[in-house]
């Protein structure tokens, strides 16, 4: 009975670790790490969206407090004149965390007082496959100078663990496996 509930809970394990699939979908943080509040400028959100890919799967979260700002859903001449004549949705429970469900372009911009006339707005274009964040980030690491060796610093890029991550699960899933033949 122990050797049947332990096979059972490994073949769990097996198939949850299959289920896992590729991990491929981006969840784009509106406004990095300034969030969705007034900008320093009036095309921050542009500039911000410009070298990133929405695509199909992707998560676009607006980080911001209730009452402080909201996020509108509007059409394209709306989004331009900063006007609420054809409003599609309206969230004002920050943050608001919205699934990419579709293709084509999407406009927001936040809806109070004039918020959205000294910049606070966002499109986006949506597309079919992958999501991006942009080129990556090459940080550079300073070594400690020497009075005999000045070097320039050693760009390293920053990969993702979401891969790691999904070969640790399979991993552990199959050895899960191969203890439960044993035993």
């Amino acid at each position: 009975m122990t050797k049947m509930k332990i096979t059972l809970f490994m073949l769990a394990a097996i198939a949850g670790c299959l289920m896992m699939g590729s991990v491929s979908a981006m969840t784009h943080i509106v406004g990095g790490g300034h969030g969705w509040r007034l900008p320093d400028n009036q095309t921050f959100f542009e500039e911000w969206a410009k070298p990133r890919t929405f695509g199909v799967g992707d998560r676009l979260v607006f980080p911001y407090r209730p009452g402080s700002n909201n996020v509108v859903q509007i059409d394209k001449k709306d989004f331009e004149d900063c006007t609420q004549k054809n409003v599609i949705d309206m969230y004002y429970l920050g943050p608001t965390i919205l699934d990419l469900n579709d293709t084509g372009d999407f406009y927001y911009y936040c809806g109070i007082g004039k918020h959205c006339e000294v910049g606070q707005k966002l499109h986006i274009k949506v597309v079919k496959g992958e999501g991006s964040s942009g080129d990556p980030f090459a940080f550079q690491i300073a070594p400690i100078p020497s009075v005999a060796d000045i070097s320039a610093p050693a760009p390293i890029s920053i990969t993702s663990s979401a891969s790691s991550v999904q070969n640790f699960g399979l991993v552990f899933g199959l050895l899960a496996f191969l203890l439960s033949l044993f035993t």
